[in-house]
């Protein structure tokens, strides 16, 4: 084999060994998906909830008027809502 095409197949080789290390590595970064969804109130920054307010101001995504509104929601897998800070639990769904 001449010297370039030694070079050229060592550099293809080294690409996809980086390749592989890269991917593997991000295969462990990757949480399970959730098993259950709950919709965690007081969390929510101005215009991100999901869905409608719990006291029925408004029925549509994207509206929350203020940051931190207790009425205002959005769905994070089951567990962490009580561990932010002003996280309330409002319903449990199983995830999809």
């Amino acid at each position: 084999m001449s010297d370039t095409k030694t070079r050229f197949a060592q550099g293809i080789a080294g690409i996809l060994a980086a390749g592989a290390l890269l991917a593997a590595g991000q295969a462990n970064a990757v949480p399970d998906a959730p098993k259950a969804w709950e919709k965690c109130a007081g969390i929510v920054k101005q215009g991100m909830n999901d869905c409608g307010a719990r006291d029925g101001k408004h029925e549509c995504a994207g509206q929350a008027a203020s940051d931190g509104d207790p009425t205002e929601w959005v769905y994070v897998p089951e567990g962490p809502c009580t561990k932010i800070v002003g996280g309330t639990v409002a319903a449990t769904k199983p995830a999809k």
